[in-house]
């Protein structure tokens, strides 16, 4: 099965895993292939060290910035910025960077996180529109909460395209193509509505864990995949008293879920840490949440496969995205015995939509909650203590669920590894012979209408 990957959880050979993190990735190629074809290797090695190449593929990719080259693009961002600067930033973490060849490479997104989480630098901002669209969303969530707050709840319907196109260099006229498009599923707060595919898709049923329009045909130049369709979010608003948190707790969604949601000896010595003496399961996930969102801190990443155990990678590091806050939160959770599960897809105000990954958690009597770390984060930098508040227990309505658990088979399943094999919010194309990476298919959203239901 294509959703069993506990391999990924195997170690490296101490000497592959030396020459991957000095950026000798040549060389670790080379010892990579001799350990394949060697019959010493086991099998179940064999599969770890083959994942292994594709994150090799991408690490470049993903770091192509010399130190020169993100240097400009900082002072392209801020007045009289400094090399030292950014050796500062790159010591505190805002930076992400990797070593290839012996030189320090950067990741492409670098810059726009420092831009979203350095507010110090926003004063030297050269184009300060740049902060625009941050502060019209803060506006935007702001006012949604108020008025839930009054209400109680906050109920839109939305109206989305999806439109997925085969890059140049990956395009092949004549080949047989397969292409899964995220759609949204029926759960919680979510109720998916009417959809319209061209061309003609098989769709999943609306309560798949991982839902999908799945295109088969053959690829004629040109050709775009594209899914239409409306959405109900009918979001609550709760305040949950530790005080009324009933004596007796369920016990589904608590076990590991390898390779990333698994009771490392860290992940069990940091649940130990902030839990405490602590008993009430509202109060220790709240311990959870506000070491996500106060110790920790947003960053763009690689694409997830790189990463194999995201949950230790973002709670020793304490940098990540969305993913990464709710991960480590899950996982914190359910070494508590605390229910909880992931649910992601696209974060969808009107006239913007982009993926974005949160958790919930169930405490009796009051049933699944939700928590947004990396949302809730953000209002901490920003001082914004009622926001960061709310996304404790609360989502505002501004999502698309498209799924609701980490390494679900489609419907029907890729035949080849996905390029996400956890989540599913850009889609996924194989030809016959081989499946396509991020790099070589580009996927738009488009939202097309919102609006409020009585």
């Amino acid at each position: 099965m294509l959703t069993d990957l506990s391999y990924i959880s195997y170690p490296l050979p101490e000497d592959i895993e030396r020459l991957v993190l000095g950026g000798d990735l040549a060389r670790a190629r080379r010892v990579i292939a001799s350990r394949l074809r060697s019959e010493k290797t086991p099998e179940c090695l064999k599969k770890r060290l083959e994942f292994e190449e594709k994150i090799l593929d991408e690490i470049p990719r993903s770091y192509p910035l010399s130190e020169d080259e993100m240097l400009q693009r900082l002072q392209a961002l801020y007045r009289d910025f400094t090399r030292e600067e950014m050796e500062a930033l790159r010591d505190d973490g805002t930076l992400d960077w990797v070593y290839l060849d012996g030189q320090v490479r950067y990741k492409d997104s670098a810059a726009d996180s420092a831009l979203k989480t350095r507010p110090d630098l926003h004063p030297r901002l050269k184009d300060p529109a740049a902060l625009e669209s941050g502060d019209a969303n803060a506006r935007l969530l702001g006012e949604t909460i108020a008025k839930m707050k009054q209400d109680g709840h906050a109920h839109l319907r939305f109206r989305l395209r999806a439109r997925l196109t085969i890059n140049e260099h990956a395009q092949r006229p004549g080949k047989r193509i397969r292409v899964h498009l995220p759609l949204p599923l029926k759960d919680g707060q979510c109720t998916p509505g009417e959809i319209v595919t061209s061309p003609a898709a098989h769709i999943a049923p609306e309560d798949h864990p991982q839902r999908t329009a799945c295109f088969e045909t053959v690829y004629e130049p040109g050709m775009a995949f594209t899914a239409e369709y409306t959405y109900d979010i009918d979001a609550p608003y709760v305040e949950p008293d530790p005080d009324k948190v009933s004596p007796e707790q369920p016990r589904f969604d608590t076990e590991e879920a390898l390779p990333q949601i698994q009771f490392t000896p860290y992940i069990r010595a940091l649940c130990r840490e902030l839990k405490g003496e602590e008993t009430n399961p509202l109060r220790i996930a709240r311990r959870f949440y506000d070491y996500c969102t106060t110790n920790c801190c947003y960053r763009f990443v690689p694409p997830y496969f790189t990463k194999t155990n995201i949950p230790e990678y973002f709670g020793a590091g304490q940098r990540g995205d969305c993913g990464m806050h709710a991960l480590l939160f899950i996982t914190l959770c359910r070494c508590a015995g605390i229910p909880a599960q992931w649910q992601a897809g696209l974060y969808t105000r009107p006239g913007e939509a982009g993926c974005h990954d949160w958790a919930r958690f169930y405490i009796a009597p009051y049933g699944w909650l939700y928590c947004d770390g990396s949302f809730g984060g953000s209002a901490w930098r920003a001082g914004n203590r009622e926001r960061w508040n709310f996304y404790f227990g609360n989502l505002e309505p501004f999502r698309m669920v498209a799924n609701r658990d980490l390494q679900q088979d489609f419907d029907p399943p890729k035949t080849f590894l996905r390029s996400d094999p956890y989540d599913s919010q850009l889609g996924e194309v194989e030809y016959e012979d081989r499946g396509l990476t991020l790099h070589d298919f580009t996927t738009e959203y488009t939202v097309l209408s919102c609006e409020k239901i009585d």
